[in-house]
């Protein structure tokens, strides 16, 4: 284990305040804000109150479906032939029709930008083969982010009884959904058309107006019901810092759309996030055993970042580089230990995952054996 010092923020995380002074969301029945690379609340209120999502359920929905492309099991360019099942949605729609058949890329657009029902419906019977099997899935993919106060009972969010999350559950989902990026190029589109494989196109507003109109956001989704009010998840990012936050049960569009600018004014004037490790950076070499390849660089999997108030002054902090157990062959991106943040007091505030960027193969007999030679005759051996 190697020890390291350098500078980062005077200041303990926990004497970070959770709640601002005043109430950023006056307007809405339950609220978060939060910091997306710490996971810090910088405000909440009934943030742990049970209500309907309505159309913010696609978050989920959109992560599930990010997850098959990013896995492999789908494909941006995979065909999909929309079903009677899918057409027949009521609520907001994209008016798809029984037999048509789109781009994944394209229904997920039509998801993303115009919320449309029969898009994702279409979409959860892609990836899992029935809407019932989807959904299944969100709900076990929503135990496994360790979500106690989150049911679905469809993947579009119209309303049903046992259909329910939380704000705080919403922003743990769309942290989730915010690691794989590419999500962004279709939730930051305000304008565009959704192209038919016939040539024809259906134009698409964004449901979202603070991407037009709030500078730095760039998703996620909105929603509305009459039971859940008006309801908004919000992603924005401003000086290398990403804010997310989420807004439930506002009467208005107007009034949703001011608490949650609200909300980022006050994250984006209160606070700063500081670099304490780029990933970039090159942490070193870690010897492979029986690999093809003796050595390797090892890296950070994401920069390692500290939150403070506006103006805080530097001091120093402390990093240990605990390595993994691991055997080859080993892949790209692949996790060979942790690196752990420690405060002036030697107390660990954070881990962040240490991985190589490039492939490793076994060494094969022929490998081995000329290394033994080479070992021979430099006296190593002995």
């Amino acid at each position: 284990m190697k020890k390291f010092l350098f500078g980062v923020l005077a200041f303990l995380f926990l004497t970070l305040p959770v709640f601002a002074e005043e109430d950023l969301a006056a307007n809405s029945k339950s609220a978060i804000l939060l910091e997306s690379s710490t996971g810090k609340v910088l405000f909440e209120k009934n943030s742990n109150e049970r209500l309907a999502p309505a159309s913010m359920t696609k978050v989920m929905s959109m992560l599930l479906i990010m997850e098959a492309i990013d896995s492999g099991k789908l494909s941006f360019d995979d065909d999909v032939v929309i079903s009677e099942a899918a057409s027949s949605m009521g609520g907001s729609q994209i008016f798809l029709q029984t037999g048509e058949k789109y781009k994944v890329r394209e229904l997920l657009k039509g998801i993303a930008v115009a919320s449309g029902n029969d898009a994702v419906v279409a979409m959860a019977e892609k990836v899992s083969g029935s809407v019932d099997q989807f959904v299944m899935e969100m709900n076990k993919r929503a135990k496994g982010l360790g979500l106690t106060n989150t049911h679905f009972d469809n993947p579009h969010g119209l309303d049903s009884e046992n259909h329910y999350t939380t704000a705080r559950d919403m922003s743990v989902m769309a942290l989730e959904l915010l690691k794989h990026e590419s999500i962004l190029e279709f939730t930051s589109i305000y304008e565009d058309y959704l192209k038919k494989n016939d040539g024809s196109s259906i134009w698409l507003v964004n449901t979202n107006k603070l991407v037009r109109f709030y500078d730095g956001v760039d998703g996620l989704k909105t929603g509305f019901t009459t039971t859940a009010g008006y309801c908004i998840t919000t992603t924005a990012k401003k000086n290398n810092m990403r804010l997310l936050s989420v807004v439930m049960n506002a009467e208005t569009s107007d009034l949703r759309s001011k608490d949650t600018t609200n909300m980022l004014n006050y994250g984006f004037n209160s606070y700063q996030l500081n670099m304490i490790l780029d990933k970039e950076k090159d942490l070193g070499k870690i010897k492979i055993e029986k690999g093809k390849k003796q050595e390797v660089n090892i890296y950070l999997e994401n920069d390692v970042t500290v939150l403070s108030k506006t103006g805080e002054t530097v001091g120093n902090y402390d990093y240990n580089i605990v390595m993994d157990k691991f055997s080859v062959p080993l892949v790209q991106n692949q996790k060979v230990g942790h690196v752990e943040i420690l405060d002036n007091e030697g107390n660990i505030i954070k881990e962040e995952n240490i991985v190589i960027k490039e492939d490793v193969e076994k060494a094969n007999i022929f490998d081995l054996f000329i290394r033994t030679l080479e070992s021979l005759t430099s006296g190593n051996i002995f």
